[in-house]
């Protein structure tokens, strides 16, 4: 929201200085998010042109002569047709800043002849498109004076960050009401519109909608015999500093209320307006050419303003191309009306219209100055335009009816820590316009129409918070407990930073994917259903909640890839969408490699390929990452049980699944199906994992918080090799699990490092080598301990997997 600081004087009295309001407005809540002190105008001085003679090399140059009021004349070079002797203009120096031909000033020599400066058009100070000529001032214009505080070009633009719930600041008046609320200043009364009216206004409304909360009002006026020429340079000059483009008067008028008041407004062509005027749902394929020249398919969902045409206008957000004002308008229609701002939102926001109507109506207008605005706006329109004024047609409008909300002041003290007093309080919310009723510690407080946003206490107490002062909440460290504080986290906490500094101590980096995707990668990941369709999404491919994380990490890896960064390692941490329940989303973390990007190392180097790096990644790097991920949890485990084989947007042959015991799923791992890469469009080398971090147990309560002493054997740890000859068909896993199910007490550590398939193995047959890692906790053992320790491990894997000792 931007506006000037003498727009904001016209409604508040106040001596204060551009910081002190800045300050004020960011203390209550209205942060100041820049500042624009016009110095880029201060170089600019009026001049007046001495002379003007032709110049020698050029026909169409002339060499002026102009006195700068700062000594001796200055030559300078010009082009306009209107340069002339005597002329009173503005003035650049060299070295100044143009702005609207971006370019900074120095001594320049035109065809021969040095100029030292430049006569400056409306164009080049961006005060309009006119570049026909240079500036022509009066001829009392003082010489030598700042051209921009005698065009009012130094007016500072103020812009601050207006959060969602506060409408009644989307006007320069409700700024002001704040800030006269806070004590800087005194909000001005405007004086009642007054005119007079002849007859009735011809063309009726009628309101046709299934809901009437969808227009609850509509006012309507002609005004006959206007003449809609460019509107005054002032109220140009403020629509420019905020960026709006002046277009004609009665245009003007009405972007000059929606910022002055708050109120948006709409003129009608009343010549281009066929019959009576209808307030309506479109039809499904009815279609609109607006003032933005673009056309819209509207359909039900969308309210409309039609006559017996057609569609003139999209209710509340924009108006129709074919009604629009002109120079050549003579009779006008000037519309203000109230519309429904949860279907102005859904509207705006399914046709992709961004306008400074919506951006009000979607937040809450004042429904009390639906009229007043349409009186306002009709003055403005007799002022700058004449024409009479015809009475004006009001449909719809039951009232406002205000929302009483029940107020204890103890509140104040208990949100907030403030001790304010009830005397204060009471004046802090009359001042912004609330009505107090009742006495003594608990009173009524009566909402004012222009407040949409305050439905209970807590909303008051905030109005009394931001206005008595935040920056009077004395800082207070947190009271001290006798005992130790307990667990602040949640374990599903504890676990998501946990599985975070795992993945990122692996060399992986953070992302945040977006929640919402393609339906067709949706499907692709088991998900699609049409419980998880938004029925808003903010882009037509973002249409389904994500069922899983790996296709926002798949398609960010691709784009990387794309951009020359092919080795990538990212992992989210983040929820996924089963169903629409709340137990259907999961919270999973979630990651890929491409490319090399291995835990050893990426890149094609010699340093890494010592390492073991600069290989592509395989299923066993998501292996190793999906386990990080336990391990980091808490989990324990050597009662991980993996399984061959995942979901279908793995391959089949090189993915796995991650199991707590036979039927408790953690997650999933591997490499990925080629049909799943060709649907994604992605390419390269890549593996990924999925671990549920809410399908893990909770730990079990321990009787204290003291770690255990740490236990060491002094005996030396011994590792034995074994190899297994086994079916294709037995995992690796089983051996390991058999071999370590021999002895717990003793064996702390198995790992394969070696699987061999071979005729010398026989037909169907592997070798699983395995490396057994044993620790004595009584005594060194012997030769016979490890001889026994031996045959227990042989029989343990023939037992549980037919294996039989390699000979």
């Amino acid at each position: 929201m931007k506006f000037t600081l003498s727009w904001l004087k016209e409604h508040l009295e106040t001596d204060a200085t551009l910081d002190e309001i800045c300050t004020r407005l960011t203390e209550i809540g209205l942060e100041v998010e820049d500042v624009d002190d016009k110095a880029a105008f201060k170089p600019f001085v009026i001049a007046k042109v001495l002379s003007a003679e032709k110049h020698p090399q050029a026909d169409r140059l002339k060499v002026l002569m102009v006195d700068t009021g700062a000594g001796a004349p200055v030559q300078v070079v010009c082009g306009a047709p209107n340069a002339r002797a005597g002329l009173v203009g503005a003035f650049a120096a060299p070295g100044t800043y143009v702005p609207g031909i971006d370019v900074t000033l120095a001594v320049g020599n035109i065809r021969g002849v040095e100029s030292r400066g430049m006569m400056c058009s409306e164009k080049e100070l961006q005060i309009s498109d006119s570049h026909d000529g240079i500036i022509d001032l009066p001829d009392d214009a003082p010489v030598g004076k700042s051209y921009a505080a005698y065009a009012h070009l130094d007016d500072p633009v103020i812009e601050i960050n207006l959060t969602p719930n506060r409408p009644d600041c989307t006007s320069i008046r409700g700024i002001a009401r704040d800030l006269a609320a806070s004590g800087l200043g005194t909000l001005k009364t405007r004086a009642v519109p007054s005119f007079a009216v002849e007859g009735d206004t011809p063309v009726k409304l009628t309101l046709d909608l299934d809901d009437p909360k969808l227009c609850p009002g509509f006012s309507l006026r002609l005004v006959r015999g206007v003449r809609n020429g460019p509107s005054p340079r002032w109220m140009q000059q403020r629509l420019l500093a905020i960026g709006l483009r002046p277009i004609n008067a009665l245009v003007d008028i009405t972007n000059y209320m929606t910022f002055d008041q708050g109120r948006p407004m709409h003129v009608f062509d009343a010549a281009k307006v066929t019959g009576n005027l209808t307030v309506r749902r479109a039809r499904e394929g009815e279609t609109v050419l607006a003032l933005d020249q673009r056309e819209y398919k509207l359909g039900p969902n969308n309210v409309v303003i039609s006559d017996e045409d057609g569609i003139e206008s999209i209710g509340g957000i924009m108006g129709g191309e074919h009604s629009g004002c002109d120079e050549n308008t003579v009779d006008v229609l000037i519309e203000s009306a109230l519309w429904d701002p949860m279907n102005i939102a859904k509207s705006g926001r399914s046709l992709g219209i961004i306008t400074d109507a919506r951006y009000r109506f979607e937040r809450g207008v004042d429904p009390e100055y639906m009229v007043p605005g349409l009186e306002r706006t009709t003055e403005l329109v007799l002022e700058l335009c004449g024409g009479t004024a015809a009475r004006a047609e009001v449909v719809g409008y039951k009232g406002y009816e205000p929302k009483v909300v029940d107020f204890p002041y103890s509140e104040v003290k208990r949100l907030t820590g403030l001790e304010v007093s009830t005397e204060e309080s009471n004046a802090i919310l009359a001042r912004l316009g609330f009505t107090v009723s009742g006495s003594g510690e608990r009173v009524s407080v009566s909402v004012p129409s222009w407040r949409p946003d305050v439905d209970g206490k807590a909303d008051l107490v905030e109005e009394v918070m931001r206005i008595h002062g935040v920056d009077n909440i004395k800082p207070a460290p947190l009271e001290s407990h006798a005992a130790v504080n307990g667990r602040i986290l949640t374990t599903l906490q504890i676990r998501t930073r946990a599985a975070k500094r795992a993945l990122a101590s692996r060399g992986m980096l953070e992302a945040v994917t977006w929640s919402f995707i393609p339906e067709d990668q949706a499907k692709l990941f088991g998900g699609g259903s049409a419980a998880l369709k938004l029925a808003n999404p903010i882009a037509a491919e973002m249409s389904d909640m994500r069922p899983s994380l790996l296709p926002g990490l798949l398609t960010a890896a691709q784009r990387n890839a794309d951009k020359g960064y092919g080795d990538v390692a990212i992992f989210e941490v983040s929820g996924t969408y089963e169903n629409d329940r709340p137990e259907g989303q999961r919270r999973v973390a979630g990651g890929i490699r491409r490319g090399t990007a291995s835990l050893a190392g990426a890149g094609r180097m010699w340093s890494n390929t010592v390492k073991g790096g600069g290989k592509p990644v395989d299923v066993f790097d998501a292996k190793a990452d999906a386990l990080a991920v336990i391990e980091a949890s808490g989990l324990p485990m050597g009662n991980i049980q993996i399984e061959q084989g995942g979901p279908e947007w793995y391959h089949p042959g090189r993915s796995g699944t991650i199991k707590m015991g036979p039927k408790v799923v953690l997650g999933y791992f591997g490499e990925f199906h080629p049909l799943t890469l060709e649907a994604l469009d992605v390419s390269g080398a890549l593996c990924g994992f999925e671990v549920y971090l809410d399908a893990m147990a909770e730990p079990k309560k321990k009787a204290t918080r003291t770690k255990q002493a740490l236990d060491l054997s002094p005996f030396q740890a011994v590792k034995r090799d074994f190899a297994f000859v086994v079916d294709k068909t037995i995992e690796a896993g089983a051996v390991m699990k058999a071999a370590t199910g021999a002895d717990r007490k003793l064996i702390t550590g198995v790992n394969v490092f070696d699987i061999f398939e071979g005729a010398s193995v026989g037909e169907g047959k592997k070798s699983v080598a395995i490396e057994v890692q044993i620790q004595p906790v009584e005594r060194t053992l012997t030769d016979e301990d490890f001889e026994a320790l031996t045959q227990k491990i042989v029989a343990s894997v023939m037992k549980f997997t037919g294996g039989v000792l390699r000979s």
